[in-house]
């Protein structure tokens, strides 16, 4: 129903029912302002002409409202429907919008006679099984990437598949057992697939349970070749479980935190599946400038009406009509969907871990985005490039004397540093104190890697060094037919003094000097020195490593059979000294008690 002319608002509140329904603001060009729904019509609208009592927002709503409108429906859910689909059509300037509306990816697997595993985003008609959603494609490729390396499952398409001859590159990198010519039979290729589904239902200590097995019957059988193609995969395995493992954990839930502040809401959400952490995302709603409790409700029916919804929200706050919100999903989902906030123990640490993400993504929004913008901004001008750079890399040689050479890479974007790229490298059969060799081999492993598709190449790479370094970088990657990259090596100045860095760049006689006060200049500083502790850090772990041979040994109640055990479940000293509390004492013979001294002499051996 719509009100003509001059809005007479006690008249159109008199005319309103005591039934639920959403209500619509327009101004005097019918452009929605707000749409709201309500379990009672009359009460709910007639609150927005009280004299006292609005907020600064409500007061300056009503200022531009010409007319209002109403639907009537059956159900307090039916209203929560219809304000949804509203707010997403007519996308009003007074309501919490989501601006999200891309449909999420999912991991694919097809049913093939040799299935494929793939991303995809839509419909899900064809046959097979999907699991998701993941909070990004980038998301879904990174899991690929690693089951690559586990499963070896082939990923590629179809007519790909039907059309080879011979294997392809992915098999040369061993990322894939050549099904496509007969390298391996339906039988052995259907194991490798059930461990990628075991993996992704979250029954991956089911998977190393059964290669712990097989390493052994291998070493038993003195085929130490497989047994150590075992070992490499439980410790690649027990790595991934360890960056997604959620403890406690076995089931589908969303844990989301929402936080406002100085005119900003950011929402945090953790994507939690089978147990594992599938990733996090974080959301800047238009318009959160109020109570986190409607922040928080908006974003929930904005968010996951009309989309796959876990059996389970976990969040920080109580949201407005939390038990209507429940009651529709549970609807959509044809399944009971439960909204939590009470909860203790491991919960409550996941949603306090949920809660310091969103703060931290706030305060990084309201505080340095700007800055970083303008050093890149600086850096494209001192470079002269045509754009301004997305990726950096810079790379650093560290050692002693010539002992334990490392060399780092360490990766800045627009948000600075993305400490999930950097990399270090052991140089190994180079000269003692050779950093050209060392250089050399470590941007070879670094660009032949990232040739074969794990990651993107920079636009920009700096060196540590001055001529001589950047003219074997230059080699190198004209060896490697990699020619779009700005190539800048930073020698430092004058008695060493941060300021007078002179930049080397191939092509270019005299190096560039920046001023001390250039933003562009203060970037690079902060790339170089990064660059410089992560390869110390390195350095001094490689350099130390042989201290922790024994370490087990000293460890009360460690005896030769539980040092065993350990050692084959982790797959090496390494892989138990990355690992957490929980992790140690899922190992059988291995109490809690245990696991923290376990935990306490390598993490102190290494400190």
């Amino acid at each position: 129903m719509t009100e003509q002319g001059s809005f007479d608002a006690p008249a159109f509140v008199r005319s309103l029912p005591n039934r639920p329904g959403v209500y619509r603001m327009l101004d005097a060009q019918a452009v929605v302002l707000y749409v709201g729904k309500a379990r009672d019509l009359k009460k709910r609208v007639a609150s927005y002409f009280r004299t006292t009592g609005l907020s600064d927002k409500t007061q300056a709503l009503m200022a531009q409202m010409a007319t209002m409108e109403y639907t009537v429906t059956h159900t307090e859910n039916e209203a929560l429907i219809l304000e949804f689909h509203l707010i997403k059509e007519h996308k009003p300037r007074y309501n919490i919008l989501l601006r999200d509306d891309k449909s999420y990816p999912y991991l694919y697997l097809s049913q093939d006679t040799f299935p494929r595993l793939a991303l995809h985003r839509g419909p899900q008609r064809a046959a097979g099984r999907y699991f998701g959603p993941f909070p990004s494609a980038w998301a879904v490729r990174d899991s690929l990437n690693l089951m690559q390396k586990l499963f070896r499952v082939r990923q590629c398409e179809d007519s790909f598949f039907r059309a080879r001859s011979r294997p392809c590159l992915q098999y040369q990198i061993k990322r894939c057992t050549g099904p496509c010519v007969g390298l391996i039979d339906q039988a052995a290729y259907q194991r490798d697939v059930r461990n990628a589904v075991l993996f992704l239902e979250g029954r991956s200590n089911q998977v190393i349970d059964e290669w712990v097995q097989h390493m052994e019957t291998a070493a038993a059988a003195l085929d130490y070749e497989q047994a150590a193609l075992y070992r490499d995969q439980i410790a690649s395995l027990r790595r991934v479980q360890e960056r997604q493992y959620v403890s406690g954990e076995g089931g589908d839930l969303d844990i989301i935190a929402c936080v406002a502040r100085n005119g900003i809401g950011c929402v945090q959400v953790f994507f939690i599946r089978a147990g594992r952490n599938l990733g996090n995302k974080t959301f800047f709603p238009d318009g959160a400038d109020m109570e986190t409790a409607e922040t928080l409700n908006a974003f929930l029916s904005q968010y996951y009406l009309n989309r796959d919804v876990p059996a389970e929200l976990l969040v920080n706050e109580v949201p407005e009509d939390a038990d209507l919100l429940a009651q529709a999903l549970s609807e959509q989902a044809q399944r009971t969907v439960t909204i939590t906030n009470r909860v203790r123990g491991e919960r409550a640490r996941w949603l306090a871990m949920a809660v310091a993400n969103a703060e931290q993504a706030l305060d990084a929004r309201l505080s340095s985005r700007a800055g970083m913008t303008q050093r890149l901004q600086a850096l494209q001008d001192a470079l002269e490039l045509p754009e301004r750079p997305a990726r950096m890399e810079c790379f650093d040689i560290s050692h002693t004397m010539g002992e334990a050479t490392v060399a780092s890479c360490v990766v800045f974007d627009a948000e600075g540093p993305r400490k999930s790229d950097y990399r270090r490298f052991n140089i190994e059969g180079v000269e003692p104190g050779d950093d050209y060799g060392a250089l050399r081999q470590a941007l070879t492993r670094r660009y032949t890697r990232l040739k074969q598709g794990e990651a993107r190449l920079p636009d920009i790479l700096f060196i540590d060094g001055g001529r001589g370094q950047v003219s074997v970088v230059q080699q190198v990657l004209d060896e490697l037919q990699l020619n779009d990259q700005v190539l800048v090596g930073i020698a430092k100045g004058a008695e060493r003094r941060p300021g007078l860095e002179r930049l080397f760049l191939p092509g270019r006689e005299a190096p560039l000097i920046l001023p001390a006060h250039s933003p562009a200049l203060h970037l690079i500083q902060q790339i170089r020195d990064e660059a410089h502790r992560f390869a110390i850090t390195a350095h001094r772990q490689r350099r130390g490593r042989a201290r922790t041979t024994s370490v087990l040994e000293d460890i009360p109640g460690m005896g030769p059979k539980r040092r065993q055990q350990l050692l084959k479940q982790f797959g090496g000293l390494r892989e138990v000294a990355r690992a957490g509390v929980e992790d140690l004492a899922k190992v059988k013979g291995i109490s809690k008690q245990l696991a923290q001294q376990i935990y306490d002499a390598l993490r102190g051996d290494r400190n």
